[in-house]
């Protein structure tokens, strides 16, 4: 290929970028405002121009080559330098400005990021925010969404993450349901408890606990009325006096502040199978629009320092 002849294969790669990404011609296409068939053909000319095969093509499925992954990296390095090239007008300008489009958890999304969203909104004002609420694993790529939160103990390669706050679980029940029944002093006490578990895996219900610094655990087989895999709707099987429920610290907060909500061995560490912190997560883009690094350094401030003063639990999900 000739000194400038990449020039006319330009608008090839970003569509070799995008069918790439999204693993499909007809979803590439639709982004691009083209046919599935001409998203096709430039891939075509694309990897005529360069001499390899970057695509192997099956009717359910496209993989990239192994000459197309080192193509696909360096391509995609390309279009994000141009994304950043058209975001320069932004960077010189008053300050951050447009829409960030940001995901999260519902519970997190509610009870942790809503409040410090509507203080960055506050203090800029030339940025709007569009707050998606989701309990799945949003990709930031294929959904074209600016930043990603998500709870986990390991982030995903390919992105860029940034750790917010440790995310851990507490027990706790209601004041009403605790003097019915008998005290609970210990991880065994549970046992003759009406108990609130995820219900995901079969072993959810196998509550590990242990004192902090220690490495010797108990294990508790709890049993209860009602089961489910959503943190909020076990905090309110608790507020509705069913039993001793297992959720984030986060969840419980306010419940828990207001007397609603009292912790249950407070003395021990819960310590199940969700183990974890809350990270932010981008595509590896570096040059990041103004807008999106406000929105990252701003969360980073206000969480690392609203969990400095607190205990950090480590069990997360």
């Amino acid at each position: 290929m000739g000194t400038n002849s990449f020039l006319k294969v330009l608008p090839e790669m970003v569509t070799f970028v995008r069918v790439a990404e999204l693993g499909s011609f007809s979803a590439a296409a639709d982004l691009l405002g083209m046919t599935p068939s001409a998203a096709s053909r430039q891939v075509k000319r694309l990897e005529k121009e360069i001499g390899v095969q970057l695509l192997q093509r099956t009717t359910r499925q496209l993989r990239l080559t192994e000459p197309g992954a080192e193509a696909f990296a360096r391509c995609r390095e390309l279009v994000l330098a141009a994304q950043g090239a058209m975001e320069i007008g932004e960077q010189f300008a008053a300050g951050p400005s447009g829409l960030v489009r940001i995901s999260a958890p519902k519970a997190f999304a509610r009870r942790v990021l809503h409040a410090h969203i509507l203080e960055f909104l506050r203090r800029y004002p030339e940025v709007d925010v569009q707050l998606i609420v989701a309990d799945r694993d949003v990709d930031p790529i294929r959904e074209g969404v600016d930043l990603v939160v998500r709870l986990t103990t390991k982030p995903p390669e390919g992105l860029v993450a940034r750790r917010l706050m440790p995310v851990g679980h507490i027990l706790c029940a209601s004041p009403r349901y605790l003097s019915a029944h008998a005290a609970i002093e210990h991880p065994g006490d549970l046992a003759a408890h009406s108990c609130l578990s995820l219900g995901e895996h079969e072993r959810d219900n196998h509550w590990r606990f242990g004192k902090k610094g220690e490495k010797e655990e108990t294990e508790i087989i709890v049993r209860g009325r009602y089961v489910s895999n959503h943190s909020e709707v076990r905090l309110e099987g608790a507020l509705a006096d069913l039993g001793v429920a297992v959720v984030p610290a986060f969840v419980a907060r306010e419940a828990l502040a207001a007397g609603s909500l009292v912790r249950v061995l407070p003395g021990w560490e819960y310590r199940g199978n969700y183990q974890g912190h809350a990270y932010i997560l981008h595509p590896p883009n570096r040059f990041m629009a103004p807008k999106c690094r406000a929105l990252v350094d701003h969360l980073m401030g206000a969480l690392s320092a609203s969990s400095a003063g607190r205990a950090r639990p480590r069990a997360g999900s």
